[in-house]
């Protein structure tokens, strides 16, 4: 069997024990499951070098709210920050309700995924960076997926309210629903876990 990069390892274990606490919304629980217990199976992992955009700049302070708000949250963090030298920052594309700051006040990393640093088709896991004051476009996709939040941030579900999870806080998008989400007066960074079950994904 393959054996997984240990910063890897580490990351995958501190988000799992994160999203199995009880504060986990329920609906997320049976799709955490099967994402973790598709990862004890290990895959190759890219060899290439990370690659950071200019957002990065605000890691550092995400990072930094994440090790205030619990022992939990720091580990999540402590093993992203070990990890994050390997992985490959990308722009996605905006939309029409996406704000005018978008392209250069976010980015995107896939850790394992298509393309990722763990290169495998059965899940998505990755992480999203914002610069203050960013609007992340509407959008949907057919994995469900669930978010653990480690900094301040709105987040929308449908055509429903703009909400907070709290740093911490977890949330589950269903199969196809629209959502968004919007960082205040700091960075929001958060880590997603999407169940793709072989080519679900688009």
């Amino acid at each position: 069997m393959e054996k997984r990069n240990p910063a890897l390892q580490n990351f995958l274990d501190s988000v799992h024990n994160a999203l199995a606490s009880d504060g986990t919304v329920k609906a997320a629980a049976s799709s955490v499951e099967r994402i973790f217990k598709a990862l004890e199976t290990p895959l190759p992992v890219s060899g290439k070098a990370g690659e950071r955009l200019p957002v990065c700049a605000h890691l550092d302070d995400a990072l930094r709210t994440a090790r205030a708000a619990s022992a939990q949250l720091a580990r999540v963090a402590d093993a992203f920050e070990k990890l994050e030298p390997h992985l490959t920052w990308r722009r996605r594309m905006g939309g029409p309700t996406a704000s005018d700051n978008f392209d250069d006040g976010h980015a995107n990393v896939m850790i394992a995924g298509p393309g990722a640093y763990e290169e495998r088709d059965d899940l998505w896991i990755g992480a999203t960076l914002m610069a203050p004051h960013v609007r992340y476009p509407d959008h949907t996709h057919k994995p469900e997926e669930t978010y653990l939040v480690l900094s301040k941030g709105e987040f929308r579900q449908g055509d429903a309210l703009w909400f907070e999870t709290g740093i911490g806080g977890t949330l589950f998008n269903v199969p196809n629903i629209k959502h968004a989400m919007r960082s205040g007066d700091a960075p929001l960074f958060a880590v997603w876990c999407l169940w793709v079950d072989k080519g679900g994904a688009s």
